[in-house]
């Protein structure tokens, strides 16, 4: 950090309010305007911890915890695989190889040349939080490691420590060899080959931003897309132009304010069980004991759908150029919150929603049509 930048943390901090010492959350507008379509789309089935969803050939495949499944049309299923711990992401090759991120492991990789092949350090460092993997060739690996100290099972964990030990990592399967393209990120949470370029794009979720990372030797990563109203998780293309972008849970200002109080951040560490941490989570409602923000307490028998919720459900197509066009939500009142990953069947496109253990088919059209056409409304189909 430069003298100047750190005179000017310094003075940011003194005064309270200003730069990254601000509690303000942007506002959902435009594109992002909030409505209730996630909520009213079709469930495709039920799967407990419904986590990442890929499509290997005309196969569906979910990750439910430590196994894969393959889904189908009418709603049935079957166990593609087993493994030895939770599965934190998954990753599939052009040849149907499949990249199994294993939770508090590292990576494993199912059929092809590599079959059997397992990854779990990188520099020297474990990787014992792979959150995303994609294959840049069928011996070429890009794989997110989203905190060196904690488990993807752990995220909020590593959010509520300031976790900054994130890296992006390119593994040589063929030679044995990985090496650390970028390194100090904020829970690199998704992974994306760019249309038309060798560039990955890079969700990081605890800055609330997109970056660009330089797949052939490490580079400092460039941001694309910043102030974001929630944490993105993982990313991928859409065959019709532009990226679907989910995210995990909505940023709040008490939640904010919560980061930025480190006297009261560290009690909370220290005495209070996690699970009722002020921070952001997968699902909430299900106990008394949840922290609740002024205006999140059901009145009237009437939880109102803009209240502050801990949980909540969001997807966002993004333009070629990486700007929100069109959203689709799940509110404070919905269930299907916790959005972990998305990917286009058919002409539709599939959600998981860890936080409900649903997997949702959004009949989209404008999976089809062009992205100047898309008019985000509060009953946008």
């Amino acid at each position: 950090m430069s003298l100047t930048a750190g005179i000017r943390k310094t003075f940011d901090r003194f005064i309270g309010g200003r730069g990254e010492f601000s509690i303000t959350v942007p506002v959902m507008d435009g594109a992002l305007k909030p409505n209730d379509y996630l909520e009213r789309a079709a469930a495709l089935a039920v799967v407990e911890q419904a986590d990442n969803a890929v499509v290997v050939g005309e196969k569906l495949l979910i990750s439910s915890g430590s196994r894969v499944l393959e889904l189908r049309g009418d709603g049935d299923r079957r166990v593609h695989s087993e493994h030895d711990a939770p599965i934190s992401c998954l990753g599939v090759s052009h040849v149907g190889a499949l990249a199994i991120g294993l939770d508090g492991v590292g990576v494993k990789i199912a059929g092809g040349r590599y079959d059997g092949t397992q990854v779990d350090r990188v520099a020297g460092m474990p990787l014992i939080c792979p959150t995303a993997a994609i294959f840049l060739a069928e011996d070429l690996l890009l794989v997110s490691n989203g905190s060196a100290t904690f488990p993807a099972a752990q995220w909020s964990h590593d959010l509520i420590h300031h976790g900054r030990s994130g890296s992006v990592v390119r593994i040589d399967l063929s030679a044995g060899k990985a090496v650390e393209l970028a390194g100090g990120l904020s829970f690199p949470a998704g992974l994306s080959v760019r249309h038309d370029t060798s560039d990955i794009l890079v969700t990081e979720a605890w800055r609330h931003r997109l970056l660009i990372v330089e797949t052939d030797a490490p580079s400092a990563p460039r941001e694309v897309l910043a102030g974001l109203p929630a944490y993105p998780g993982r990313i991928c293309r859409s065959a019709a132009g532009g990226y679907w972008l989910s995210f995990l849970a909505a940023r709040s200002q008490l939640q904010e304010f919560v980061l930025r109080e480190d006297r009261f951040r560290r009690r909370m560490i220290a005495e209070i069980d996690p699970a009722f941490w002020i921070a952001p989570t997968l699902s909430s409602g299900h106990s008394f004991k949840e922290p609740l923000q002024a205006g999140g307490v059901i009145r009237l028998g009437i939880h109102k759908p803009w209240a502050p919720t801990r949980s909540y459900g969001l997807v966002v197509r993004l333009d070629a150029d990486l700007q929100p066009v069109w959203s689709a939500h799940s509110r404070a009142d919905g269930t299907r919150h916790g959005i972990t990953s998305l990917a286009e069947v058919d002409g539709e496109l599939v959600v998981t929603s860890k936080g409900k253990g649903e997997v949702v088919l959004i009949d989209h059209v404008a999976l089809a049509e062009p992205l100047d056409l898309m008019v985000p409304t509060e009953h946008a189909a």
